[in-house]
């Protein structure tokens, strides 16, 4: 029951922060799970297979035996699903639908909208690098899915005191929901708080109201913001759901921002319920459906395939690779360091000794003009001997 109850409110968060984000992934390479069960797949908007897809990509080519890049290959197959029951595995690339060449997933995910549930398809396929045909009677994922999360009155699962600790993206936006109130409440940011008149951006913002339910009744509305119960702050969603639980009235007074502007609601409880268990009766356990128990079992196989220790091993040697990089880089700049004070010792060498070469010609030049005055004053000397002689004759 404790596995059930963590999965199921682990399956809970990643609909509700998944779904406005699927329009954004919808050019992804990989179809997730939703592709059987999704909730806006257009068309009739019912069909389903029961499986996950992702396009063929150059380095899948070899390992799946085609001999070219098309179709889409199958990555997970729910047993209990159309899919599983016509036999379909995991690495069968579907080539082909009734006759239609399949280039992509998000082809094949556009014709199977296209198709009526209950239709029977043939699937042109390659597993092992064989050619094999199947049919398939393609499943009705409206009467298998019928407490999709769009819908406001679809039970919750609030947190547990045994609760163990997980560790989700920071992405995700945790929804809350209580049967005794009937409100869907979500955490905001500083920043939706600044939107609704909420200082810090402190509170819980009501996603929905159940029809029929002591919220609706008592005059809440979607896109109010709890503040306060009973006085009490209300910082997230999960602190109206305890204040609500520890509460040992029939009513209970929430202060709520509507419109930058407070005013307060009382919210009648209904009697609480002496089960003698551990949970309270805040929270009754849905019964689930069979197609209900599939969808839970596929998302325990996703989770399952998370290795959080996998990821923290190659975190860690990210981190040994960028130390190993800082340190050589500080060697080569060392080495560089070290080659530039060579280069300077011979620039100064090389300056010394053009210095020294450029005194020795100096002098060199001081000994030639020396030596040209001797030979001038020698030229006039013996031009005065010899026109002595001449005037002697």
């Amino acid at each position: 029951m404790m596995h059930r109850l963590v999965l199921c409110t682990l399956l809970l968060t990643l609909v509700a922060s998944a779904q406005p984000d699927e329009r954004a992934n919808e050019n992804t390479n990989t179809e997730s799970w939703s592709f059987g069960y999704g909730s806006d797949e257009g068309g009739s908007g019912s069909s389903y297979l029961g499986v996950d897809i992702a396009d063929i990509t150059p380095e899948r080519i070899s390992a799946l035996k085609l001999k070219e890049e098309h179709g889409a290959e199958i990555t997970m197959v729910d047993g209990d699903a159309p899919a599983g029951k016509a036999g379909l595995h995991e690495h069968d690339v579907i080539l082909s639908l009734n006759g239609t060449s399949i280039e992509s997933a998000a082809q094949l995910r556009r014709m199977i909208k296209e198709i009526p549930p209950g239709r029977v398809i043939t699937l042109g396929l390659s597993r092992d690098g064989q050619p094999l045909t199947i049919k398939v009677q393609l499943g009705d994922r409206s009467k298998a899915m019928s407490w999709e999360p769009h819908l406001p009155q679809m039970p919750a699962v609030p947190s547990m005191p045994s609760m163990p600790d997980l560790d989700l993206p920071v992405s995700i936006v945790v929804v809350h929901s209580g049967s005794r109130s009937g409100l869907m409440l979500e955490n905001i940011t500083p920043q939706l708080g600044e939107f609704f008149g909420v200082k810090d951006g402190k509170g819980a913002l009501i996603r929905a109201v159940e029809k029929g339910s002591h919220g609706e009744k008592a005059g809440f509305r979607a896109g109010d913001v709890i503040v306060r119960v009973n006085g009490q702050p209300v910082h997230e969603a999960s602190d109206f759901t305890h204040a609500l639980r520890g509460s040992g009235g029939a009513t209970v007074t929430v202060t709520i921002m509507r419109d930058k502007r407070e005013q307060s609601i009382t919210l009648t409880l209904p009697e609480k319920k002496d089960s003698g268990r551990l949970l309270e009766d805040s929270f009754d356990v849905p019964e689930f459906s069979e197609e209900t128990e599939q969808v839970i079992s596929l998302a325990g196989n996703q989770l399952a395939k998370l290795d959080t220790k996998k990821l923290q091993q190659d975190m860690q040697q990210a981190q040994q690779d960028l130390d190993a990089a800082g340190e050589c880089l500080q060697e080569r700049q060392h080495e560089m360091e070290e080659q530039q004070d060579e280069m300077r010792e011979r620039v100064e060498d090389q300056q010394e000794k053009i210095r020294e070469q450029q005194d020795e010609m100096r002098e060199k030049q001081e000994e030639m003009r020396e030596h040209q005055q001797e030979l001038i004053e020698r030229q006039e000397d013996i031009h005065q001997k010899v026109s002595h002689h001449w005037a002697e004759i």
